[in-house]
């Protein structure tokens, strides 16, 4: 990551399983939870952040370098284990930031716990089936091409992953997509009770999503938008799904005037 920002690298215990968590910056916290195709550690986006806030970016489990454990079924089973992350670290009123699938864990999170977050993010967030549109089935498409669709722009793309993307890169795909299949197969990249619990949430929350979002459709987010109760959802222009790799800077200045309260 940029020399200007400090990360540290810990291996915390979670339910039986060890979890990679990067931490970088200082002030209020903030969990950053990343896509269905796992995250690259060096994202101009995550240093932005970290230049304001105490931002904690945790591989999620089966992901990346955490273990996976044999009995994780679903995304809320990974909201609970994120809760006692937080619960070990001593950390409370955290502000929690969802990408993608880390957007449904947000999601849980926040419905499990309604009082406990300061303020919640979701960009581009899964979880809730759209009413117009499909979340794009990664099983109808190679790894390679699912990754492409997450952006408007090839450069945007190959300025993230290169224009051939590593050996390593595509392992860890592969990897994400059979996680992905482990614990959202059935319904898809939804969770049919999830919109029923949404309206407890107290935390103010920003709903972000891509102008050409080809993953997850807008409807989606205007779903979340309707059934939290102190929410808002902003359309950020020239963007598609992967909204931190192609609008950095205007998404985290986005997103840290808003946990800063204005």
């Amino acid at each position: 990551m940029a020399a200007d920002v400090a990360w540290d690298e810990s291996a915390p215990g979670v339910a039986g399983c060890k979890l990679r968590l990067l931490r970088g910056g200082a002030g209020r916290p903030v969990l950053v939870l990343h896509h269905d195709l796992g995250t690259l550690d060096r994202l101009p986006f995550y240093d932005a952040l970290a230049r304001r806030f105490d931002v904690l970016l945790p591989h999620h489990p089966g992901f990346g370098g955490s273990e996976r454990p044999a009995w994780l079924r679903s995304p809320r089973d990974i909201a609970a284990m994120y809760q006692a992350l937080l619960t070990d670290l001593d950390l409370a009123q955290v502000s929690l930031l969802g990408l993608g699938l880390g957007g449904w864990i947000a999601a849980e999170m926040a419905s499990l716990a309604p009082r406990d977050f300061h303020r919640l993010v979701l960009v581009g967030a899964m979880g809730v089936k759209p009413p117009a549109g499909d979340i794009l089935d990664q099983a109808l498409l190679s790894y390679i091409d699912y990754a492409r669709a997450g952006f408007h722009g090839e450069a945007a793309f190959a300025a993230a992953y290169g224009a051939e993307p590593s050996t390593d890169q595509l392992v860890a795909w592969d990897i994400a997509r059979e996680m992905c299949f482990r614990i959202a197969w059935k319904p898809y990249m939804y969770n049919q009770t999830l919109p029923h619990l949404l309206g407890g949430v107290r935390a103010p929350t920003l709903v972000v999503w891509g102008e050409h979002d080809r993953v997850v459709p807008r409807s989606a987010g205007e779903v979340y938008a309707t059934a939290l109760r102190h929410a808002k959802l902003e359309i950020v222009r020239g963007s598609g799904h992967c909204v931190e790799m192609e609008k950095p800077a205007e998404l985290a200045a986005l997103i840290s005037s808003f946990l800063d309260g204005r």
